[in-house]
């Protein structure tokens, strides 16, 4: 099993939800009926699919690796680069989950808050996934060690198995299908 492979893969579904997103924002901007309650669903998807599943691999078996193993340059694109941007994204994604529940509280001006949110994390996450695919995934397979890249998979394999037993990627993945088919 190849970790770095298979968030690439992730990376895929993630800008698959991007799409759904900015559909969703399209369709309130171009005043029409919009299921707000579904942007709860991308929430879900976000908070649990693409940050706590695949950014939590990140974080926890590569950038950490990256830092300690590399320094210099991997601390500067890991600590001051791609943990920024999720922490980032984090903040446009709770933003997002507030004007949410305005607008189904009868604000409507905070309509505008839900694509102000909601695009910000679509771009951020654009350029982001961008970085680590042609940036920080390469530099971490020329410059950390064979055996240091076997242990990744090693525990990507234990992680992907138990989010597999869970049937945590096939709900999120059910779920944006479910999206998809709505836009």
């Amino acid at each position: 099993m190849n970790c770095i492979q298979i968030m690439v893969e992730e990376h895929e579904n993630i800008k698959r939800m991007l799409k759904v997103t900015t559909k969703y924002c399209m369709d309130i901007l171009e005043h029409k009926k919009v299921e707000y309650e579904d942007f709860f669903k991308i929430i879900d998807f976000i908070r649990n699919y693409a940050d706590k599943h695949h950014h939590g691999k990140e974080e926890i078996m590569l950038f950490n690796r990256m830092v300690d193993e590399i320094g210099g340059a991997a601390e500067k694109l890991v600590k001051f680069g791609m943990l920024v941007e999720h922490d980032m994204g984090r903040f446009y994604i709770q933003e997002l989950e507030f004007a949410v529940r305005e607008v189904l509280n009868g604000n409507q001006e905070a309509r505008l808050k839900i694509i102000t949110y909601a695009m910000s994390y679509v771009y951020l996450l654009q350029r982001h996934i961008e970085k680590e695919n042609e940036v920080a995934y390469i530099f971490a397979e020329e410059n950390l060690k064979q055996e240091t890249l076997d242990i990744i998979n090693e525990e990507c394999a234990k992680f992907e198995k138990e989010a597999k037993e869970n049937q945590m990627q096939q709900r999120y993945l059910n779920l944006l299908y479910e999206l998809e088919k709505k836009i």
